[in-house]
C-alpha cells in the first residue's frame, strides 16, 4: 500500500472541499436555510435586513451630485444598508472569481431598455411599500408586519402582469443575441487568487471598522459578503418564486422561500417574544395600500429587469452589465419619488406598520404564520401538478 503524507492528504482534502464550495452549484434549499440564518444574525447584530434603503442612499448621492437640490446625503461608508449592499456585491464578485465564472456579460439593446424601465418600476414600488422584495416582503413578513404579506400578494399579481408582457414580447419581438468574448486562459487561472484577495480585503475592512470603534458597520459589510456568496453559489433569486409558478409551474423556489421564511420567522419570534430586540422593530411598512400596490409595481419591474433588488446586486458582482442600468434606475427613482411624496405629505397616507401579534397574540400568530407559508408551498405544488395557473 502506497504511503500518503499528511501534507498530500491535506492538499487533496482541501481541493475536494474547494470544488464542493466554489465549483459546484449549491442546492437552493441549502441557500434558503443559510439566508435565513444570516438574516437573523443581522437582526441580532443591529436590526432587520433590508436592501432598498441602500439604493436610496445611492440615489440621494446621484441627485445631490447632479445639483438637483437636497441636503448632503448620509455617508455611504457609514450607512448600514449601503454597507450590507456593498458586501453583497463584493461577496458575489469573490464567489464568481473563486469559481472562475466572473465575466463581463453584454446584453441586446432591448434588454438594457427593459432593465431601465424595470429599475424605475422597482424603485417606485419600493417607495410605496416602504421596502423591496427583501425589506418589504421577506424581512417584513418575518418581522410579523402585515405589510409583508400585503406586498407578497402584490408581488404575485405584478409577476403575473409582467410575465404576460414577456410572453407577448416573445411572440412579437425578436432579439439578436450578443456575441460574448471568451475569457483568456490566463484570466481564468488568476481569478481564484483575485477572489481570495477580495475576501481577505473584506475581512481586513472589518478589522479596520473595529479599529475606529465602528464594529457594527464592519459586521454588516461582512454579513453582506456572506449573502452575496450564498446567493451567487446557489443562483438564489426571489423572482423565481413569483415567476415560475405562472411560467412553468415549477414550485421549487416557492418551497425554498417558504421554508426560509419559516426559519426566519421562528427565529424572529424567539428574539422578539423574549425582548432580545424590541418587538415593534421592523414593523414600518405601509399596510395595506402602499404595500399592496407597491408590490404590484415592484413585481412588474422585477419581471422586466430580470432580477429583484438583491439579485440585481449579486448579478452585478458576477459581471452582468444590464443590471447596472437597473441599479441606477432603481436608485434615482426611489430617491426622487420618496422626496416628492414626503414633500407633498403623501407618504404617510400609504398606510402604516401593523404588528400581527398585537392583534392576534403570539400564541395565535406563530402557528398561523407557519400554516400560511406551508399552505403557499402546497398551493405551488398542486399548481405544478395541475398547471392550473400556468400561462406559458
Amino acid at each position: 500500500m502506497a504511503s500518503t503524507s499528511f501534507w498530500s492528504s491535506l492538499k487533496e482534502e482541501a481541493r475536494r472541499n474547494y470544488i464542493a464550495v466554489f465549483e459546484q452549484e449549491w442546492p437552493t434549499w441549502l441557500a434558503g436555510i443559510f439566508l435565513a440564518i444570516v438574516a437573523l444574525l443581522i437582526f441580532l447584530w443591529q436590526g432587520p435586513w433590508g436592501v432598498a434603503a441602500g439604493y436610496r442612499n445611492l440615489g440621494d448621492w446621484i441627485v445631490y451630485g447632479a445639483g438637483a437640490g437636497g441636503d448632503r446625503p448620509f455617508s455611504p461608508w457609514l450607512h448600514p444598508i449601503t454597507l450590507t449592499n456593498t458586501g453583497l456585491v463584493v461577496g458575489a464578485l469573490a464567489s464568481a472569481m473563486l469559481s472562475r465564472q466572473f465575466k463581463i456579460h453584454r446584453a441586446p439593446p432591448l434588454e438594457y431598455a427593459k432593465s431601465l424601465i424595470g429599475g424605475v418600476f422597482m424603485g417606485a414600488g419600493a417607495v410605496l411599500a416602504a421596502g423591496c422584495n427583501v425589506g418589504g416582503f421577506y424581512t417584513a413578513a418575518a418581522m410579523f408586519d402585515m405589510g409583508g404579506l400585503a406586498m407578497m400578494a402584490g408581488l404575485i399579481a405584478g409577476a403575473w402582469i409582467g410575465l404576460r408582457y414577456l410572453l407577448w414580447e416573445m411572440e412579437h419581438l425578436q432579439q439578436k443575441g450578443v456575441e460574448q468574448r471568451p475569457s483568456s486562459d490566463v484570466w481564468v487561472k488568476i481569478q481564484p487568487y483575485l477572489g481570495g484577495t477580495v475576501l481577505i480585503l473584506v475581512i481586513a475592512a472589518f478589522y479596520g471598522f473595529s479599529w475606529v470603534d465602528k464594529t457594527d458597520l464592519g459586521g454588516l459589510l461582512f454579513f453582506g459578503l456572506l449573502i452575496g456568496l450564498i446567493m451567487h453559489r446557489s443562483r438564489f433569486c426571489f423572482v423565481r418564486a413569483f415567476r415560475c409558478p405562472f411560467m412553468t409551474g415549477d414550485a421549487e423556489m416557492v418551497k425554498v422561500v417558504a421554508m426560509s421564511l419559516m426559519i426566519y420567522g421562528m427565529g424572529t419570534a424567539v428574539i422578539k417574544w423574549a425582548w432580545i430586540q424590541e418587538p415593534s422593530m421592523g414593523v414600518t411598512h405601509n399596510f395595506w395600500i402602499g404595500s399592496l400596490f407597491g408590490g404590484v409595481i415592484f413585481g412588474i419591474g422585477m419581471l422586466l429587469a430580470g432580477g429583484c433588488a438583491s439579485s440585481t446586486l449579486w448579478r452585478i458582482g458576477e459581471g452582468q452589465t444590464k443590471m447596472v442600468v437597473t441599479l441606477l434606475a432603481f436608485a434615482i427613482t426611489n430617491s426622487a419619488l420618496a422626496s416628492l411624496l414626503k414633500n407633498q405629505d403623501l407618504y404617510d397616507k400609504m398606510g402604516q406598520g401593523l404588528f400581527i401579534p398585537d392583534k392576534l397574540t403570539w400564541y395565535v400568530t406563530v402557528p398561523s404564520f407557519l400554516l400560511f407559508f406551508v399552505f403557499w408551498a402546497f398551493v405551488a405544488i398542486w399548481n405544478e401538478k395541475s398547471e392550473k395557473f400556468v400561462v406559458f
